[in-house]
């Protein structure tokens, strides 16, 4: 992790056949499906992979099966978001353990804390930490925001390698690539896929997007064109990102819809299993079948573009 992160970065789900039990078989797959479809990374136990819902048992389990079948073909990030400052630690030296390559945290997310307790906290963070680090910008889940002031005070600890951006703020991702600019190993990644392309225009080196566990050439084909400068191609490819939000996203009434969806498909397409951590509970028939119904249409589609 001395070289610039760059490229499309899954945030891959977590396969799970029960409450406590991965999928193994299933998160192999996943696994090589991605690797083959030209990632740049894995990111395992963000958001996408459920990761604050499952136990830290199974948490140690999914980031050592994941570096097992990486074999080092592309940097492992796990993600280490926790209300307990001891168990990201925990979950961080275990990483490192095992062969994970950088650690990934938002802010702790139960009692909100305010920008000087958050820059103190990743302060007293980084020196237990045994790997690279990257910041992981998510207030709509967390509540609490990495500000860009907040930002500026924790860069220059070489530790911190970089920031994923989920806010879907602009703005503020234009003001991080202000941030970085002249800097050789800060990663700014954009979080969701919609605004990939803009994100990339204005300086950002790359995505951590749901929807490349089901069609990772599709942004990788995007992140390509968009960097060579070829915008009638990553235009095109924009349409398509933009049809699968819209066609797989927005199958179902929550917010939690999106994982469903990739989880819906991923299971339709024979890579894993769809079962869902506690609250949650994977698509019903009706919704199931919604997918089975969309997915055929949008690989169609995304081959005709990618091949």
């Amino acid at each position: 992790m001395n070289a610039l992160l760059t490229g499309i970065v899954p945030p891959l789900v977590t396969p799970l056949t029960d409450r406590d039990t991965l999928d193994v078989a299933g998160f192999e797959r996943l696994i090589e499906r991605l690797i083959l479809g030209g990632v740049g990374g894995l990111f395992v136990l963000g958001t996408t992979g459920e990761g604050p819902s499952l136990s830290y048992r199974l948490r140690r389990e999914v980031v050592s099966v994941a570096c097992r079948v990486a074999k080092g073909r592309v940097p492992v990030l796990v993600g280490i978001t926790d209300t307990a400052f001891v168990e990201s630690v925990e979950l961080a030296k275990h990483s490192a353990e095992v062969g994970a390559d950088a650690l990934v945290a938002a802010p702790p997310y139960y009692l909100p804390e305010g920008q000087p307790e958050l820059i103190e906290y990743i302060r007293h963070l980084l020196p237990e930490l045994p790997l690279p680090f990257f910041l992981y910008n998510m207030p709509s889940l967390t509540k609490v925001s990495f500000e860009v002031e907040t930002v500026r005070a924790l860069m220059d600890d070489p530790k911190v390698h970089g920031i994923k951006d989920s806010s879907g703020n602009m703005t503020y991702f234009h003001r991080l690539c202000g941030l970085a600019r002249g800097r050789e190993v800060w990663s700014i990644l954009m979080g969701p896929e919609e605004l990939l392309l803009d994100a990339v225009l204005a300086g950002g080196h790359g995505g951590v997007n749901g929807g490349a566990n089901v069609f990772p050439e599709l942004y990788v084909a995007l992140h390509g064109a968009a960097v060579a400068g070829d915008l009638v191609r990553a235009r095109a490819l924009h349409a398509m990102v933009m049809e699968v939000s819209t066609r797989l996203y927005q199958v179902g009434r929550h917010s939690s819809a999106i994982i469903k969806g990739i989880k819906c498909a991923l299971s339709i397409e024979g890579v894993c299993d769809d079962f869902m951590a506690e609250p949650f509970h994977r698509f019903r028939d009706e919704e199931r079948g919604r997918v089975e119904g969309v997915l055929p249409e949008l690989k169609e589609q995304i081959s005709a573009l990618v091949s």
